[in-house]
């Protein structure tokens, strides 16, 4: 943009950048899939818009014998302690020193059950309830994933459960883990994973009558114009785009 002066007092005057019209409309950017950058930015998963990143997907593929650490024994005691391991488990996955059990959503509850109960595991304690959308990734796009700690013999585990937006029910595990109450609640409130057997499933975060679960990620930016010092900011899907 450069300054022109005018003929009166040379005052600076802005001047309308080359192929911009000065009466035109804030140009809209189009929806963007999921893992695309904003403000128009196509073919990237910088959602940033800018820096052109693109996230390569990695399969998730079920770990081979032996996992290392105190990985083995965990699927060992577990196995032993429950019939229904081969129909309950679908796979184990050994990634980034972590040990991760993928759980058949309807068996949820039993293994959180037999994961605090049984004297070779001793899970005593479930620290965090989370969802994720794996939107255009997975079928079922919404996973639960469950951190549980065992302070008896100082080991962690995860376990996820996989469900489908058309039908994303599972057990609740809060008989089990009195601390998955509210943990569920937001991840109900957040991604609408509808957890059965919950004594309270309510909203946590969001307004009752709020439609809609903010952090599944076909959920539009939305937002909330915000005034500065006299200027209006609008919401990020209101804003124009850069070209």
């Amino acid at each position: 943009m450069s300054n022109d002066r005018n003929d009166d007092g040379g005052v600076p005057v802005p001047s309308v950048p080359a192929g911009a019209s000065g009466t035109a409309p804030a140009e809209y950017p189009p929806a963007s899939p999921a893992g695309r950058g904003m403000f128009g930015n196509q073919g990237s998963g910088d959602v940033s818009g800018y820096g052109g990143l693109v996230r390569q997907r990695k399969p998730i593929e079920e770990a081979a014998r032996p996992y290392g650490s105190y990985f083995d024994e965990v699927r060992d005691a577990l196995e032993e302690a429950y019939p229904q391991f081969g129909d309950a488990i679908e796979k184990v996955v050994v990634d980034r020193g972590e040990l991760t059990l993928h759980v058949r959503p309807e068996r949820i509850a039993e293994v959180c059950q037999v994961m605090r109960d049984d004297m070779s595991l001793r899970f005593e304690l479930c620290s965090s309830v989370s969802g994720v959308d794996y939107l255009s990734a997975d079928g079922r796009r919404l996973h639960v994933v469950y951190q549980l700690t065992s302070m008896t013999y100082r080991r962690l585990v995860r376990l996820e459960a996989a469900v489908s937006a058309e039908d994303p029910h599972l057990p609740s595990v809060t008989a089990v883990y009195p601390t998955a109450d509210w943990q569920e609640r937001e991840t109900y409130d957040m991604f609408g994973i509808v957890f059965d057997g919950h004594p309270a499933l309510t909203r946590i975060l969001m307004p009752d009558d709020w439609e809609g679960h903010p952090q599944r990620k076909d959920y539009p930016l939305g937002g909330i114009p915000v005034e500065y010092k006299g200027a209006e900011i609008p919401p990020p899907d209101r804003r124009r785009s850069y070209q």
